[in-house]
């Protein structure tokens, strides 16, 4: 007789608890009706196996060099450590409380704040006007107030000072000599215009994916638009804008640029030139140190600020798009805001960059095309690149397929040098390679280094993300087939990745393209890069000299990110 596979008969009410399971009773033979023979228990269904990801993750061209990775990758950090540890206690609280170190804290975290709420108060109702209203050519908008990010701020900088210097563009052009930029308003201003876009491309990113049905279901019960923006809307981009404010936030916090330039103390000016100066360095190590602090104390404000507990985003209805907000009579001073955004942040750096660069060649000024340094600065941004994709890929490929708690704690440590200011990683490889590695001190090799360790989560986050968006069952399809774990990381997950490695490494040119600081203290003797032109020259207030490179990092910057933000328009719809 076959014996049967029937499901067994539900419990009763006395054998099964609330939720209807049996509770409490021996379990018997069950007898299929009408058999006197009693059946056996239907066997247990074995246990999912724990998927494509760990299999994938357990090969030991993954997870040994991401392990590898990772621990290079806190290179910067424990070294400094190390060397601040150097000094004396009495001297290291000396140091920490020292006036004159408390009035650069104070400075610094008011530039920080300072900008970073301005950004917020630009960012977010220009993302919003962009995205969800009926202004005025609001595509044109939408690219060209977001083009100021590929304006490294040390040429806004140099642009400020070019234009409100004494014989600059406004004093030459209305014989009017405006204030000096130099101090904590032109940084501010600085800064603010070239790192808001941060904020908005987050937040247009949040609006595209909200739910319209809430902000329909607000202006239905009688509330107008700017009531619906305050009460509906601007709650659930509370997570985007808190990130995109961190980002403002971090890069304040490292910037080294426009401080210098525009002559405001902070940290990082601090840093530099306690290096430069002292014969002692173990004391710029303490500062960094602190600011390294700093920096953890914003990251872990912005991750309570942005904890969506009540489940905000809401997933968009199936294709429709949001309905556009009239804006009525505000139509107009809304073109007027994002004009004057993009005039400040885009059409006046570049005019001011154009008429030094006219007013040194009619003087008979010499003036270098720069192409050297340009073709440098495409070359480290290109090997720099490809460094941080080939880091990256073990390390994303092990987080994305591996549930390994070792695996999300090397992505993490991995991380730990986009959390660290540019100028405190290269000071920590200036004293691993004056101390430890002395043949790399002031080579190509270690300035690429520096550039891994700063943006490789870039290309992990863009590497991890592409592989997440495929279901594992493509690699255990082919392990069943017979297909040995290399082979499935050879022919199938490295494919799966291409793409998210293409843009990370895309996103890592761009951002290596305008690192200074970095550059500064790490670059080869006399490899000089367009950045450090720039740089250079404004310091030294030959602005025509400073124009070519400036010009040239914007173009180089600008077309990629103006190229990626239609096609992501177009592909939005």
């Amino acid at each position: 007789m076959r014996r049967g596979r029937h499901a067994p008969p539900p419990p009763t009410a006395a054998a099964s608890g609330p939720a209807g399971t049996v509770t409490g009773m021996e379990r018997r033979p069950l007898l299929s009706p009408g058999v006197a023979e009693p059946l056996r228990e239907p066997p247990e269904a074995p246990a999912p196996a724990r998927g494509p990801r760990a299999v994938v993750g357990t090969h030991p061209l993954v997870w040994l060099p991401a392990l590898m990775v990772a621990g290079a990758m806190l290179l910067p950090a424990v070294y400094l450590v190390i060397a601040a540890a150097e000094l004396p206690l009495a001297r290291i609280v000396a140091i920490v409380t020292d006036g004159a170190t408390l009035r650069l804290a104070g400075r610094t975290l008011l530039l920080a704040g300072s900008v970073t709420g301005a950004s917020l108060l630009l960012g977010v109702p220009i993302a919003w006007l962009t995205t969800r209203t009926d202004l005025p050519a609001r595509r044109f908008f939408a690219v060209a107030t977001a083009l100021p990010l590929v304006i490294p701020t040390y040429v806004g900088a140099f642009t400020l000072v070019g234009a409100l210097a004494p014989g600059g563009l406004i004093e030459s052009w209305i014989g009017w000599r405006p204030p000096s930029p130099y101090g904590f308003g032109g940084a501010f201003i600085a800064l603010t215009l070239f790192t808001f876009p941060y904020v908005l491309l987050t937040v247009q990113a949040a609006l595209r994916g909200l739910d319209p049905s809430l902000e329909d279901a607000s202006r239905s019960l009688g509330r107008g638009p700017a009531a619906t923006f305050f009460r509906v809307t601007l709650p659930q981009l509370r997570p985007a804008a808190a990130a995109g404010g961190l980002l403002v936030t971090l890069y304040v916090l490292s910037d080294f640029g426009a401080v210098s330039i525009l002559r405001y103390s902070t940290f990082t000016r601090a840093l530099y030139l306690q290096y430069r100066t002292a014969f002692d360095r173990a004391p710029a190590a303490l500062l960094g140190l602190m600011l390294v602090v700093l920096t953890v104390i914003f990251v872990v404000a912005e991750a309570r600020v942005a904890k969506d507990r009540g489940g905000q985003f809401g997933l968009r209805g199936p294709g429709r798009p949001p309905p556009r907000v009239p804006l009525g009579r505000w139509r107009v001073p809304a073109a007027m805001l994002t004009s004057t955004v993009v005039l400040l942040g885009l059409v006046i750096p570049v005019t001011v960059i154009a008429y030094w660069l006219v007013r040194g060649v009619a003087a008979g000024e010499a003036v270098d095309v720069a192409l050297g340094a340009a073709g440098r600065s495409l070359l480290v941004a290109a090997l720099g690149a490809v460094a941080a994709v080939l880091a990256a890929l073990p390390v994303a490929i092990w987080s994305a397929r591996s549930r390994s708690r070792v695996a999300r704690l090397a992505e993490r440590a991995s991380f730990t040098g986009y959390a660290l200011p540019g100028i405190v990683v290269a000071l920590a490889l200036v004293f691993i390679g004056i101390r430890v590695a002395t043949p790399l001190y002031q080579t190509l090799a270690m300035l690429i280094f520096a550039y891994v360790v700063l943006f490789v989560p870039q290309a992990i986050g863009a590497i991890r993300a592409s592989l997440l968006q495929v279901q594992g069952n493509v690699e255990a399809a082919a392990r069943t087939l017979g297909s040995a774990r290399l082979a499935v990381l050879r022919r199938i997950t490295l494919p799966l990745a291409r793409r998210g490695a293409l843009a990370g490494g895309a996103l890592v040119f761009l951002t290596v393209l305008k690192e200074l600081p970095a550059t500064l203290l790490l670059a080869p003797t006399g490899f000089d890069t367009l950045a450090v032109r720039v740089w250079s020259a404004t310091e030294e207030a030959f602005f025509t000299r400073a124009a070519i490179p400036a010009m040239l990092l914007i173009v180089l910057g600008s077309v990629p990110l103006a190229v990626a933000m239609v096609r992501e328009r177009r592909e939005v719809g």
